[in-house]
């Protein structure tokens, strides 16, 4: 016989897997004031999930604010420390955003860059799902571990 787990188990492993825990890290590590304190991870990380209908009510046209802004850094925070600590080396995020939302985002390892996005429409960055978020967090970081297990001399520089 076999069961289907309910959406709290699945959702309770989520939560401890370690993109999750990184991200909550890095959450907590933006909050100068102490505002996320009384948070859990699940309350800190929900501006991170944008379904369909929170989609819809975001303008399609827009400029991002410094907390959308922060949220962006924050993911590609978290996808770098796990670089960082999968391979030993440092790996550093950079973002560069115009006012309107539309710039790239970049993951260094040494010399070699080991991600490379386009991102637009910044003002409504998010995800469907916690799930879909690791999900996209994990392809990114197995590619880029890949591209250091291949070019390790690069990467060491």
């Amino acid at each position: 016989m076999t069961e289907t787990l309910t959406p709290e188990i699945e959702n309770e492993g989520l939560m401890k897997s370690v993109f999750i825990v990184e991200m909550v890290r890095q959450m907590r590590a933006i909050d100068a004031y102490g505002q996320y304190d009384s948070l859990s991870a699940a309350e800190m990380l929900e501006p991170f999930v944008l379904t369909k209908e929170k989609k819809r009510e975001i303008p399609i046209i827009g400029d991002p604010d410094e907390i959308v802004i922060a949220r962006v850094k924050v993911f590609y925070n978290a996808i770098s420390a796990m670089i960082e600590s999968e391979c030993g080396l440092m790996a550093v995020p950079l973002i560069n955003l115009t006012h309107e939302g539309f710039g790239r985002a970049l993951i260094t390892v040494g010399k070699l860059v080991v991600m490379d996005r386009t991102l637009r429409d910044v003002h409504r960055f998010g995800f469907p799902s916690l799930s879909k978020m690791k999900d996209e967090a994990d392809k990114i970081l197995s590619v880029a571990l890949e591209l250091v297990g291949s070019h390790p001399k690069v990467a060491g520089l």
